[in-house]
């Protein structure tokens, strides 16, 4: 193939006057152009993208956990889990851009770092309805949220809906499985409490799997969830020592320790500690 092929000449269109292109559906030019560093520093650019972008798959994980939900609110479970895997693959996105920032060493963000003022990721709106989603709720969380009322009001709605995993609890309680009635009229806009009824009840389905097959591939589901969402944190914790050590963050958290905290954070407690009890 030379240097002179014209791909006008297979019926490639080559004219966009007039007519939608690439960019234009993409909307590549306000994407593009939402980049603005406000210093000098090069690696700035870096801590932009990296940050744009998982905002960008986190958007696309609460498209899929949305409908993940419904279709486990409507019993096709099948449906759901072709979603959940989805949301696995979005989490090694969310994973792999840590590599590429561990890239910037200490004396790069430096250079920059006074210039993000207090802002931190701390407070991303969309990490806040993913965790409330996924069942790690606490109202204290919509305080950093205050100053934007239609942000704090998509936070509360996520509040009084069920999570990801109390509408796993509830498609079990329908198909018949013993799902413990507390659990069911618990408090929504709580944290999930581990229960020992709930955990009998998973550990059933993992003795008999043969019997219960549709739960016991929905709870490996969670599990993979929980698994990728468990291994973002530790990245992004040994992402901040590397590169801030244990220095306060931006947004005024303990940086690394808070950080460690969240770390023990247990999203679906029955799922993992019934492996001990089996």
């Amino acid at each position: 193939m030379t240097s002179s092929y014209d791909p006008e000449s297979e019926g490639a269109q080559m004219s966009f006057d007039g007519r939608m292109s690439y960019g234009d559906y993409l909307a590549l030019d306000a994407i593009l152009s939402a980049q603005r560093p406000l210093s000098r520093a090069h690696d700035e650019m870096l801590f932009i993208i990296q940050h744009q972008t998982s905002e960008l798959w986190m958007r696309l994980m609460l498209h899929e956990l949305d409908a993940a939900r419904q279709q486990i609110a409507a019993d096709r479970l099948t449906a759901a889990f072709k979603l959940l895997a989805r949301i696995a693959r979005i989490m090694e996105q969310l994973n792999a851009a840590w590599d590429v920032l561990r890239t910037m060493t200490p004396s790069d963000y430096t250079a920059f770092r006074a210039a993000l003022g207090q802002s931190s990721g701390f407070q991303s709106w969309q990490y806040r309805l993913i965790e409330f989603a996924a069942g790690n709720r606490n109202p204290a969380m919509l305080k950093p949220h205050a100053h934007r009322p239609e942000i704090v009001a998509r936070l509360e709605a996520e509040l009084a809906r069920p999570s990801l995993y109390d509408e796993a609890l509830r498609a079990a309680h329908r198909a018949g499985l013993p799902v413990p009635e507390a659990v069911l009229r618990r408090d929504l806009r709580q944290p999930w409490q581990a229960d020992d009824g709930v955990m009998e009840m998973w550990r059933q389905v993992y003795l008999h799997p043969a019997d219960h097959w549709s739960f016991y591939d929905l709870a490996e589901k969670l599990v993979d969830f929980e698994d990728y969402f468990r291994r973002w944190r530790f990245n992004h914790v040994t992402t901040v020592e590397r590169i801030i050590g244990l220095k306060r963050g931006t947004g005024g958290t303990g940086g690394v320790p808070y950080l460690r905290r969240m770390l023990e954070v247990e999203l679906f407690p029955e799922l993992w500690r019934l492996r001990t009890a089996l």
